[in-house]
């Protein structure tokens, strides 16, 4: 099933985030330090000019965005289903409860540790909430300095050429240089939210390898140890992470 064939107005966010972040999965847990500490070894020394931070295809997940938060200045997140776009502009003011335990799981750095006072303050100053389609981020090329992508790319679709113009739509959209994490199911057969079923692109280490090398530079692909427990129909997790490079420019835009 092609991206364009899903039924994205149906994707049921309440009962996605019931199930998956209602509580600290084991995985998750397994992610956020590797976020934090990739994140916070770019920004050790801050450059010059405000940061603008970019979570494509945020669905009902914050936590990439709260990964990024001591860093940024503006933080987009860019979501296609307007289902989703009510439940991230619904938190942005003051988020739910059930993610003060992402956050604890950042905490052990300075930087995040010195938001303790008032993370939501920070974060309703900072995030705001844009609908779009990862495919029109061309538009916006070399537009973001941090980025992150959660189970997007292989979760949209089952075409694999679609899952690769994914991941380098995103890729395009941040400026040289930037760090980026993006995570993957590995292996996915698909999933539901409530009854509506949603499509998968079955990939690996070396797909998201593949997907990403043209793109990144230090780039880091590295399956969880933490075993496939949140759901049915997927082997394991895969997070990838690095800086933005400029090894592309003999890739024609797609």
């Amino acid at each position: 099933m092609k991206n364009a064939e899903v039924a994205w107005s149906a994707f049921d966010s309440i009962a996605y985030v019931d199930h998956n972040y209602r509580d600290l999965q084991a995985e998750d847990a397994e992610i956020l330090p590797i976020l934090r500490d990739h994140f916070a070894g770019h920004f050790r020394n801050p450059g010059v000019g405000p940061v603008y931070g970019i979570d494509v295809g945020a669905g009902a997940n914050l936590y990439p965005a709260l990964s990024m938060l001591p860093w940024c200045d503006e933080i987009t997140l860019y979501e296609r289903s307007p289902a989703n776009v009510a439940y991230l502009a619904s938190q942005v003011d003051s988020y739910a409860k059930n993610w003060d335990q992402f956050w604890d799981a950042l905490r052990g750095n300075e930087e995040y540790d010195a938001l303790d006072a008032d993370p939501r303050e920070r974060f309703r100053r900072v995030v705001k909430v844009q609908q779009g389609d990862i495919f029109d981020l061309e538009r916006f090329a070399g537009r973001w300095s941090v980025g992150t992508m959660f189970f997007v790319a292989e979760s949209m679709t089952s075409s694999y050429q679609e899952f690769t113009l994914g991941v380098e739509r995103f890729m395009r959209s941040l400026a040289p240089g930037a760090p980026f994490a993006a995570a993957f199911m590995e292996h996915s057969k698909g999933y539901h939210t409530g009854e509506q079923f949603f499509p998968a692109c079955d990939v690996g280490e070396n797909e998201v390898w593949e997907s990403l090398e043209a793109f990144a530079d230090g780039l880091k692909v590295h399956r969880l140890e933490t075993e496939a427990t949140v759901r049915d129909g997927y082997s394991g997790m895969i997070l990838s992470y690095g800086w933005r490079g400029n090894s592309d420019a003999q890739v024609p835009m797609r």
